[in-house]
C-alpha cells in the first residue's frame, strides 16, 4: 500500500502538508474531500489519486478549470515525487522529502533542478546585458518554458498489453518515428556557429501534423468514450 504526502506551496492553505494520505485521494473545494482547497476557481470534486501497481495515478474529473503538471496540461498522469500539482491558484508539492530526494539521486541531478515549476533556456552563444531583467529581448533571448514532465526520465512501456494492443502501439510509434527521421534526414545545419539548422518546410508541416496527431492520441486515451475520439 503507497502512502502520499501532499505540500500545500500556493493558496490559502499555503504551509500545509498532508501526510500519510491513503489512495483513493479525493481534491476540492468541499469538506467531504480528503484534500480541501479554499479557492473558487477548484470545482467542488476537482481530481482524485489512486494507487495502481505500487503507482499514484492522478486523474483530473472534468473540472471546469483543469489541472496541470509541472506547468503542463493533464487529465491522466502517473505521478513522481517532485510534481507539482496545480489546481486553480493551488499549487500541491507531490512526495515527502526523502522520496524526492531519492529520485533526484536516482536521476544523477539535484533537487532544485528537480522541483522548479519552470526553467530558463539561455542562448549559450550570446551573453545578455549586464542590467538585463529576467525577461530580455533578442540579443541574448531567455525563454521561460514549463518544467519538464519528466526531468529525462522515459516512462516506462504498458505491460499485459493484448496482441492487438502491442500491434496498434506498435504502429503508432514507428509512424511517429518515421516522420522524425524524415525531419531528421533531410534538415541541414546552416551555421556552426550560430548552432541553428534548417528545415524543410513540407517537412516542418508534418512535425506540427504529428504534434497534432499526439495531442489527439492523448485526449483520446484520456477521454475513450468521447465523441470525438480518434481510436
Amino acid at each position: 500500500m503507497a502512502f502520499v504526502t501532499l505540500s500545500v506551496l500556493e493558496g490559502l492553505e499555503r504551509g500545509r502538508v498532508y501526510r500519510n494520505l491513503q489512495p483513493p485521494i479525493t481534491i476540492g473545494r468541499e469538506e467531504v474531500n480528503d484534500v480541501q482547497l479554499n479557492d473558487e476557481r477548484i470545482s467542488r470534486l476537482h481530481a482524485k489519486l489512486q494507487e495502481d501497481h505500487g503507482n499514484i495515478i492522478f486523474t483530473d474529473l472534468n473540472s471546469t478549470n483543469g489541472s496541470r503538471v509541472n506547468g503542463h496540461p493533464v487529465q491522466l498522469h502517473v505521478m513522481r515525487p517532485g510534481d507539482h500539482l496545480q489546481l486553480g491558484r493551488c499549487t500541491l508539492l507531490f512526495g515527502s522529502a526523502e522520496e524526492i530526494s531519492d529520485r533526484a539521486r536516482s536521476l544523477g541531478i539535484t533537487v532544485n533542478e528537480l522541483m522548479p515549476i519552470s526553467r530558463t533556456f539561455t542562448r549559450p552563444d550570446v551573453s545578455p546585458p549586464a542590467s538585463a531583467p529576467g525577461f530580455f529581448a533578442e540579443a541574448g533571448r531567455t525563454d521561460h518554458l514549463p518544467a519538464s514532465m519528466f526531468c529525462g526520465e522515459c516512462p516506462p512501456l504498458p505491460e499485459n498489453l493484448t496482441p492487438i494492443q502491442r500491434t496498434r502501439l506498435a504502429d503508432l510509434l514507428l509512424y511517429a518515428s518515421e516522420t522524425l527521421m524524415q525531419i531528421v534526414l533531410t534538415s541541414a545545419e546552416t551555421n556552426p556557429s550560430d548552432a541553428t539548422v534548417t528545415v524543410d518546410w513540407a517537412r516542418f508541416q508534418n512535425l506540427l501534423r504529428l504534434q497534432k496527431d499526439i495531442a489527439g492520441w492523448i485526449r483520446t486515451t484520456c477521454n475513450p468514450n468521447s465523441e470525438d475520439s480518434d481510436l
